[in-house]
Formats: structure tokens, sequence, C-alpha cells
């Protein structure tokens, strides 16, 4: 560390690591780093359940939002913000988070190499191809960064990445401290040739250091390893905060102004009480804690660090010591078997359910309704719809008809169906559509065509067209025996010439005297028979 006030954090366990690189210069820098990296150590164990990379962007999230609350409280804090790159590992798997200019290394299977990107201003430009990479040492901007947590970005975005971890492969996080100084190349070679992490570390920190780093230096080097408890070392020793407060107070006389993020109160009683709730909980577990978040968390010198981190885990502390206490005294009541309950909740359902679709279907079988059935009117019982491949519906009655006969109105009503809320209005709906088709009128039939209808006398030279309608001309005529007939007959007029008898149609009276006028709807048929159905046919026969 070559500044007064070393605005960097960083912590290592044995499932997590993170480096924090603070900024905002004398606004509080140390704040933010302190701060992070004090809310992402509990994520310190192997109890993910597959989750660890959720877990973990979930906290860094939750740390920026923390950022913001501090400077809404504190507006000198205003503009502060730090970088984090954490891994977090879980299983046989290992989880990256970055966001910033601090690195991650990785020296696996004989390859080094970089895993995170700069989110800088001079990376941005050699992404875009503006900028050669040994142009971004001399930049003037090449300190500037895109992406920070802090009070500038409600939700910033972070790099996610998943890794496969295997045993003896190493990785390096830093600040930018350190890659301001070593290149790529000086770093390989010390993390290759050096075997043991703790003097790989020292060992660059002094190449650093030697090379006249401008800004604090972070590293931190971990190596994965088997699993083995035996091998686990013991938690580490700090002495109580209470007694480092104790010995920064009997200080307290000389000159010097407190660090950002400081104030006066740090020397009370009640900013170590709150460090050593910290320190409680991290004794629990092996780790190293270095830079602002050791130092708020061992002398409580940033006490506003320390207020809000103590509150967080003592309630998790006393929750955790209420339930332990809880599970000594009592014996935990025997779950109560109620197995019958969801049973008799899905019989329950499923009687309502068939209950349901039962009385919906009587319902339907209520009403009636028609429509079309192979171009004839007929009665439905039922709706006219389906349930999948159930129809709601079938024939009741067809009548004998003819949609075809119908008019345009009425065979449009008939093919869009004609509800009806009983059997006698159904009834109903068809007589009026019986009437409707009574009063259908013949157009004239074409000409040179002997009317069926019996009858009609014909002769050369009359026109043989069939009257529709049941009302008689009263206009006499003269029949061909030139004797008055009655109205209805055919005249072969004053032009008529003798000659050969007209042929007889069948069905008309070849004798000459009166002759009757029969409706063409019961041509043919006897005069006692009913129609078979009372439909107009306006189509013309011809004669033989």
């Amino acid at each position: 560390m070559v500044r007064a006030k070393n605005d960097d954090s960083a912590y290592v366990g044995r499932y997590l690591a993170v480096v924090a690189d603070g900024m905002g210069g004398h606004a509080g820098g140390n704040v933010a780093s302190a701060s992070t990296v004090l809310d992402l150590i509990h994520l310190d164990h192997n109890r993910h359940d597959g989750h660890a990379g959720t877990h973990l962007a979930d906290e860094i999230q939750t740390a920026n939002s923390l950022l913001s609350e501090l400077v809404s409280t504190n507006p000198q804090l205003a503009g502060m913000g730090t970088t984090v790159t954490a891994i977090l590992l879980d299983g046989d798997k290992l989880q990256l988070a970055h966001i910033g200019d601090s690195r991650a290394y990785r020296l696996k299977n004989g390859v080094f190499e970089q895993i995170t990107t700069d989110h800088t201003f001079v990376q941005r430009l050699i992404d875009e191809g503006r900028l050669r990479p040994e142009e971004a040492e001399i930049h003037p901007h090449k300190n500037v960064l895109m992406r920070v947590l802090g009070d500038v970005d409600a939700s910033p975005e972070l790099d996610l990445e998943q890794f496969d971890a295997e045993p003896r492969e190493r990785w390096l996080l830093c600040s930018d401290g350190l890659n301001a100084v070593l290149n790529d190349r000086v770093v390989e070679q010390v993390m290759r040739e050096t075997k043991d992490i703790r003097a790989c570390v020292d060992t660059l920190v002094e190449l650093t250091l030697a090379g006249g780093s401008p800004d604090n230096i972070t590293i931190a080097v971990v190596e994965v390893n088997e699993a083995d408890d035996a091998d686990t070392p013991p938690p580490a020793s700090i002495p109580p905060a209470r007694q480092a407060a104790g010995e920064r107070e009997r200080h307290s006389g000389t000159a010097g102004a407190a660090p950002a993020g400081t104030d006066d109160d740090a020397s009370l009683p009640g900013a170590a009480i709150r460090a050593d709730i910290i320190r409680q909980d991290l004794l629990t577990r092996p780790h190293v804690l270095v830079g602002s978040a050791a130092l708020a968390t061992e002398t409580g010198q940033i006490p506003i660090v320390t207020q809000r981190s103590s509150e967080r885990r003592a309630a998790m502390m006393l929750t955790h010591k209420a339930e332990t206490e809880a599970g000594d005294t009592e014996e935990p009541p025997a779950p109560r078997k109620r197995r019958w309950l969801m049973p008799a909740f899905l019989s329950l359902m499923t009687l309502i359910l068939v209950a349901v679709i039962g009385l919906g279907y009587t319902w339907t079988q209520t009403r009636y309704y028609v429509a079309e059935a192979d171009n004839r009117v007929a009665i439905y019982k039922g709706v006219p719809q389906r349930i999948g491949p159930i129809s709601l519906s079938e024939t009741y009655e067809t009548t004998d008809i003819p949609v075809s006969n119908l008019p345009q109105y009425q065979r449009s009503q008939v093919s869009n169906t004609l509800p009806a809320a009983s059997l006698e209005e159904a009834q109903r709906i068809v007589g009026d559509l019986r009437s409707e088709l009574r009063a259908v009128a013949c157009g004239p039939a074409a000409s040179g065509t002997a009317s069926p209808s019996p009858g009609a006398s014909g002769s050369p030279g009359t026109t043989g067209s069939a009257d529709a309608s049941p009302v008689p001309q009263p206009t006499p005529t003269t029949s061909v025996t030139g004797e008055p007939s009655p109205a209805g007959s055919a005249s072969p007029g004053p032009s008529a010439s003798a000659g050969p008898a007209a042929p007889v149609t069948p069905g008309a009276s070849a004798s000459p005297g009166p002759s009757t006028t029969t409706d063409p709807a019961t041509a043919g048929a006897s005069p006692d028979a009913d129609p078979p159905f009372p439909a107009v046919d306006c189509g013309g026969a011809a004669s033989e």
C-alpha cells in the first residue's frame, strides 16, 4: 500500500474469494469496498445447492443497493464506488462475477490467461478497433471506468461466468495496482515458478512496490484442492475489537485528520461492539481479510460500515442462536399424520367437478334450436356447441322442408341456427319457415313447353305455359269445339287453324267441355292425398 488511505478490500475463505477496489478519493472509496466485501462474506459455504451463481449475482446487486442507501443517509459519500471481482466454489463448479477494472487470471493445465475484461473506456476503444493495446498504457483516460458498483447505476451489469473446477488450478484476483506496474508475462512467470501461494503473493507485492505503483495493491491467490476436513486450517486469531479501540483511544491526541468515511465517534465503545459482532461471525470460518474491510472489522475505524453490517449479522446470529437454544430445550413436536387430507380434498374437488358438468349438460338438454340437416330443416335438442370431440346436441326431428327452396334470408337464418327456449318454440319456428315456403312465387316457364297441369286443353298455336296462381282468369275463352269454355282452359284464339289435334299432356282432359284448373303443387296426385311437403316446384316439364 503506497497511499495514506487504503481503498482496497479483499476476502479469501474456503469457498469464496473477492477483491474490491474502491474509488471516490476522500469521499469514501474505502467505505464502498469495505461495505461490499463484508456484504459478500456470508456466501463462504458449500450449501448453495447448485445456485451459487445466482446467489453471488444477487448479493452483489444487493451490495450495490446498500451503497446507494449509504449515500442517501450520508450525502458526503456521494460519488463513491467500487469494483468487484469474486469467485465462488460450488462442488465442481466455480462461479465468477466481475465489474470494473480489477482482474482475474487463471493458471490451469499449463495455460495462463486473463479471464475477465476491463470495463474501462480504453478497453472499449480496443474492442472497437479504434485503439491498439500498446497505446492504452499511455492513454490519458485509461483509468476511466464504464461500469462500477455505487450510487451511479441502480442495477449495474455484471459479467457472470461458470467454469469447471479441477484440483491444482490457480486463480489470481487483483486490483489495478498490480497490472499498472507488472505486465502479464511477469505475473505468469511468478505464478508458474512459485509453488507456495503465500510466497507467490509476497513476491508479486514486492515486485509491484519496487516498480513504483501509483495505486493500492491488493492480491489474492487461491488454489483449488480436494476437499479434506483434516487439512482445514484453524480460524484466524484477531485481537478483540475493544482492545483495538482502546489502543486508538490512547493515541487520540495525536495530530491528523480522520480518513473519509470515519467520524469522531469511532473511538466510542459502541463502534467497537459493532465491529466485534462482525468479528464473531468471521471467526466461525477460516479466512483472510485485508484492506479497508479488515480495518473496519478489526478496529471499528469505519463505523458507518460496521453499524450497517453488524445489524445484518446480529439479526442472523441471534436468529440462529434462538433456534439452536429452542432445539436444545424442547423436543420438536411429532408431525401429525394427516395423510387423508389430500385424498379427501381431491375426492371432494372431483365430485364438485362432476356435479357441475352434469348440471351443465342437463341444462343444455332443455334447449332446442332449428338448423340444417342434409338440406332439410331439422329440430335439434341441446346447444350448437362442442367440447372437444363431444357434441352437446342431437337431432330431435327432421322435417320435409328443403332448405334450398327457402328464401335467401330464411336460408341464412337456418344456416346460422335459430335458437329456441322450448320444443314448442322450435316447432313454431318450423311452421313459420313452412309458411314462408308456401309464399314463394314461380317465375314464368320457358315458352314452347306445355304445362303438366290437368284439365288444360292444347291446340296448335297455343302457348303451353302453366299458371301457378290458384285464382283462374275471368276472361272466357273458346275451346277447340267452338263452344264456350269455363275460365282456366286454354283457347286457341281467333287465329286457331284446323289441323290435327294437339297431343294431350298426362293428366289433362282430352274431351271438350269445361276444364278444371288445379294447383300445380297437387298436379299428378290424388285430390284427397296430402302433398309430400308444401314445396313449390318452379321448374318446367317438356311435353312429349
